[in-house]
């Protein structure tokens, strides 16, 4: 009993590794539930299942930022909720990729939440190595959060001037490079990942992979590629590693969560991008502007990323409905 409790209070990056495994163990009780009792049978996930199942992710997300805000104090709460609100709303482009990789690669609503279910495993692992590394690099390297800081700001610039462009994902170098160096199957088999069949040549059973595995890639890539710009984001608020990391699982979660509802309504949306950019330029701003007006407060740095989302999303609402009463029908990018 105590080597477990001197084990429990043992410090793990910054933090008692009790309060590390109090949030594995809401992670993995959380996907049980979605996997093993709500998912448990294959089967298609309407846009209700969808927004309530979120809801549940998200009210567990504001749950444990109070909990932070309480054991950790407000400094820590805010940059907490601030994390999640930047995760989030960065991870809505990230919706629009995944939808697009789905359709090219004709993966039907039944299976999509498999991809995304496994995609969360990868997300999870993923995130802890980017923030592990980023950590490390931050505590050697101080001068590394203004390497950061300026990331940010050209990410948001180009952001902003790329808003209108949308991923070519039949030109996407990574499934070509797949599908010269892996037999893939001619069409879905199942809910299966791989499956094994004969060999044209030789007859003799061998490994295919299926769409639905060239789909997890890509899923997984688009998210790694998405982390380059919201993990930086967050270490920009703070430093913290169990900050930085239990805003972005817990954001993470409940994007996925929602995305069958979000899919079907992305391009209403559309305008969002604009106010995503200005809020990576804001954060990355902040950095350099310590050294001017001293440390900005989490408040003051919560209150702008919340403005300037809002009136992204209000403003995307408002226009698309002008822009659909004008061509006298709804229009969907996707």
């Amino acid at each position: 009993m105590d080597a477990l409790l001197a084990l429990g209070a043992a410090d793990f990056m910054g933090k008692p590794a009790w309060i590390w495994a109090v949030f594995i163990g809401i992670v993995i009780a959380l996907l049980v539930f979605d996997l093993g009792v709500l998912h448990r049978e294959q089967r298609e996930i309407g846009v209700r299942e969808s927004l309530l199942l979120s809801v549940g992710y998200i009210t567990a997300g504001l749950l444990f930022g109070t909990w932070v805000w309480w054991y950790l104090g407000a400094d820590s709460g805010m940059a907490y909720y601030t994390g999640f609100l930047i995760e989030k709303s960065l991870s809505m482009d990230n919706v629009f990729v995944i939808a697009l990789i789905f359709g090219f690669l004709g993966i039907p609503r039944l299976y999509q939440h498999r991809v995304l279910f496994w995609g969360i495993l990868g997300v999870i692992v993923l995130r802890a190595l980017m923030i592990g590394l980023g950590a490390a690099l931050v505590q050697k390297f101080a001068w590394i959060l203004y390497v950061f800081g300026g990331f940010l700001v050209i990410t948001g610039v180009k952001m902003w001037l790329a808003a209108d462009e949308e991923p070519d994902i039949a030109h996407n170098p990574l499934l070509k490079f797949l599908r010269r160096r892996m037999r893939v199957t001619d069409g879905l088999r199942g809910n299966a990942f791989v499956v094994r069949e004969p060999h044209p040549a030789t007859g003799q059973p061998v490994l295919w992979a299926t769409p639905l595995l060239l789909a997890l890639v890509l899923v997984e890539t688009a998210d790694l590629i998405f982390a380059v710009d919201s993990v930086p984001a967050i270490f920009a608020i703070t430093t913290d590693p169990f900050i930085v990391y239990t805003s972005n699982i817990f954001a993470i979660l409940g994007l996925r969560a929602l995305y069958f509802a979000l899919a079907a309504m992305i391009h209403r949306f559309y305008y969002l991008k604009y106010a995503l950019a200005l809020v990576l330029v804001f954060i990355g701003a902040k950095i350099f502007l310590v050294g001017i007006v001293g440390k900005i407060p989490a408040v003051v740095s919560l209150s702008v990323t919340l403005g300037l989302i809002a009136g992204g999303v209000l403003y995307s609402l408002w226009k698309t409905r002008q822009d659909e009463a004008a061509r006298g029908g709804p229009h969907r990018v996707m």
